[in-house]
């Protein structure tokens, strides 16, 4: 779709069109089976926001790692269906394996990387420095003599395993300012930039990939704002824009865990087959965010662009109940 084409179909109402001057939002499903109801909301407030703000709406293809094959096409058709078309051709993370080394490079010129041996359970049995968030690399291998990696990538090697690389930070608190949830701060540990099985690291491709395609600011669910700040430090360390940030809440299942797809009818497919309508879909997202007052009831993609105001917008997750029947 041209950006001409998309300001046609943004509506007449808050949806103003794209500017050039802006930038882009994103969705960025990773393709590993069918969109559940909470994952499908996160992706249409990014196209909400993306056209209430005048930026381009771009689609991710995040498919390093746990990929089922059709799943990608899925749920871009899910979407299509929807009403929602990106203004660009979706970027594949598979295809730009060279640009995340090339970003390692650079890093590493710097200074600022070093190899990890550490397997998970080691990481896990470590103490960890007092002031460090549970989980945080406790620097085991930050400073390890030469003789002594030496031996450690010899050991891994005789396993057929490869050390993981590690960003060399400065291990302190970071912050970032999210629009929904005010200053989120956390702890910048020294993060994996590419696994041991030479899988490139998420905090690593999504810095990588929003740099390059223009995107400023990244609306997601709210259990990635842990997340934000270690991803705005690697930025920095790379020359990229400062970000917006917009973590909105969950969806959860009737226990108050987060929705999966084991808690019964909650993929767009599932709803379809048991008499769910795109207006039915869109009349949920209208009351699951807070919206039954803002004019009629939701019907479509324009209904949504035209009546979700962020500013409104409850900070509190919503409970999905699947529908009887399934």
């Amino acid at each position: 779709m041209t950006a001409e084409a998309a300001a046609d179909g943004a509506g007449a109402g808050r949806g103003a069109g794209i500017d050039a001057r802006f930038g882009a939002g994103r969705f960025a499903p990773s393709p590993s089976g069918d969109l559940h109801i909470g994952n499908i909301r996160s992706g249409l407030m990014a196209y909400v926001r993306a056209r209430q703000t005048g930026r381009r709406f771009l689609w991710r293809i995040e498919d390093l790692d746990r990929v089922k094959t059709g799943a990608a096409e899925s749920q871009l058709a899910v979407f299509t269906e929807l009403g929602v078309t990106a203004d660009e051709e979706p970027l594949v993370q598979s295809t730009r394996r060279d640009h995340y080394a090339a970003a390692i490079d650079r890093l590493d010129a710097a200074g600022l990387v070093y190899e990890c041996y550490c397997s998970r359970k080691d990481i896990a049995q470590a103490a960890s420095a007092p002031h460090a968030p549970p989980g945080a690399y406790p620097g085991t291998c930050r400073n390890l003599g030469d003789a002594e990696r030496e031996a450690r990538r010899g050991e891994l090697a005789e396993k057929g395993r490869q050390p993981a690389l590690r960003l060399r930070t400065d291990n302190a608190a970071h912050s970032i300012h999210d629009e929904l949830l005010g200053e989120v701060t956390a702890t910048v540990d020294d993060l994996v930039l590419r696994r041991g099985d030479g899988v490139f690291a998420y905090n690593l491709t999504v810095v990588v990939d929003d740099s390059a395609s223009g995107v400023d600011e990244v609306l997601r669910g709210d259990d990635l704002a842990s997340s934000a700040p270690r991803q705005a430090y690697l930025a920095g360390l790379l020359g990229a824009a400062r970000m917006g940030w917009l973590h909105v809440p969950l969806v959860l299942n009737s226990d108050g865990r987060r929705l999966a797809k084991r808690d019964g009818a909650v993929t767009y497919q599932q709803l379809r087959g048991l008499g769910w309508t795109v207006a039915d879909v869109f009349a949920w997202m209208q009351g699951s965010l807070g919206f039954d007052d803002a004019g009629p009831r939701w019907a479509g993609i324009d209904d949504m662009v035209d009546q979700l105001d962020f500013d409104r917008l409850n900070a509190e997750p919503t409970v999905f109940v699947p529908p009887a029947g399934h």
